[in-house]
């Protein structure tokens, strides 16, 4: 088990923190919109060179529909991203990494915050997709399960090797190769998220939290803790702790893990489930402890000093925010060209510097120490090869289970 307080924060960097947040320009934004329903030039060495790096070029599930590319003509792409998901300037209007794609490449990029919740934007985009007819989106971006849905019903399109020379080589070992889109054939991941056991340490007043048994078990913190309202994480962290695989498991090790929260439930122990609210909680002292996701636990550390979080022994849950071409897609090669820009690591530091997640990007700690050394150091950010290794995804999940298990945890929520 590894506990870690809060890092000493810069002043200048503090004070962007607390700027971000109160403005509402931060990770945690990203989060709370969430419910459970400039590097230089890499050759393109062809497919023996991408091997070389250990990612095949493709997966094994077949492309989605294509449509005539009309990116030599058309100097555009159309990127859908969630809100307050991206750098932005002192003036809180423009996009300083996309203005530099704009420079380099002459391609505009027309950036929609229009992706406020996974299953909404599915509902939104759904019909055309079925219909095979276009979204008028080039580029979108969805956490794991959805886009695994995605590539399971044949809603997006493969993606091409030879213009993601830096997305092949630079892609971090952690997430090259998740169930659901093997080889990143379809995908690559906009940031990571991981999730921990966090705790405001004043509250605690010398309880120790070290696993999500110390949250379900301790009487000491009986109805003065939280889970959160998303079945991956909370489900995934106590699966961990109950010595079971988040990426294989059963029905039977399913509903065990209910069967455990519902007891933690029953007897007052968990306080309530909640959305990205939590934080205010735990920054008050309202509840001791909580499983939480890592970037907002960064963003409260640079206001309240007695906020920190574990990774317990057991291991943590991962999760992505992945970018993809939907079917139909007008700039499928822009929009190719935006997600290389992406992974080169100097502009993939100036990413991580602004919204605090967990960066895809290998390599990227030199650049990011010269914006930010203590950014760069914080392994909620930059996880080192052990920190990865103990890291795990949620298996994805079949359309029948998908429903079964949902149903189950939201009985159990009270949603």
């Amino acid at each position: 088990m590894e506990q870690y307080e809060p890092d000493r924060l810069t002043p200048p960097q503090a004070a962007a923190l607390r700027r971000s947040l109160h403005n509402g320009r931060a990770a945690t934004t990203r989060r709370s919109l969430l419910r459970a329903s400039a590097g230089g030039a890499l050759a393109v060495g062809g497919l023996g060179a991408l091997s070389a790096c250990g990612i095949p070029a493709a997966g094994k599930s077949q492309g989605g529909t294509s449509a005539e590319d009309h990116s030599k003509q058309e100097k555009v792409v159309n990127f859908s991203n969630w809100p307050e998901y991206i750098d932005v300037d002192d003036s809180g209007k423009r996009h300083p990494t996309l203005d530099a794609f704009l420079k380099r490449t002459g391609i505009q990029v027309k950036y929609t915050e229009d992706v406020n919740d996974n299953d909404e934007f599915f509902g939104k985009v759904q019909p055309q997709l079925a219909a095979g007819q276009p979204t008028g989106r080039d580029l979108i971006v969805v956490t794991d399960w959805l886009a695994a849905r995605l590539v399971r019903l044949g809603y997006v399109q493969k993606l091409d090797p030879s213009n993601l020379p830096h997305a092949f080589a630079n892609l971090s070992e952690q997430f090259r190769s998740p169930d659901w889109d093997p080889g990143r054939a379809y995908s690559y991941p906009w940031q990571g998220v991981s999730t921990v056991v966090a705790f405001n340490k004043k509250a605690l007043d010398g309880i120790e939290v070290r696993s999500v048994s110390d949250l379900l078990d301790n009487p000491k913190l009986k109805g003065r803790i939280s889970l959160l309202t998303e079945m991956r994480d909370t489900v995934g962290m106590t699966m961990l702790d109950m010595g079971k695989n988040p990426g294989k498991f059963t029905d039977d090790d399913y509903d065990a893990v209910i069967a455990r929260l519902q007891k933690a439930v029953d007897n007052g122990q968990v306080r309530r489930f909640t959305g990205n609210d939590y934080t205010s909680d735990l920054s008050k002292g309202d509840i001791a402890a909580c499983v939480g996701w890592g970037g907002d636990i960064i963003q409260l550390q640079a206001d309240n000093p007695d906020v920190g979080y574990v990774l317990p022994d057991s291991g943590y849950m991962t999760a992505t925010d992945n970018m993809m071409v939907p079917n139909k897609a007008r700039h499928k090669e822009n929009a190719e060209r935006l997600i290389d820009f992406y992974y080169e690591p100097e502009i993939a530091a100036q990413l991580a510097a602004y919204v605090n997640y967990v960066s895809p990007v290998a390599d990227v700690k030199p650049y990011l120490t010269k914006i930010d050394e203590s950014v760069a150091s914080n392994p909620l950010i930059l996880p080192d090869k052990a920190m990865q290794a103990r890291s795990h995804a949620f298996r994805s999940l079949s359309s029948k289970e998908e429903t079964a298990y949902q149903q189950k945890f939201a009985k159990l929520t009270g949603a």
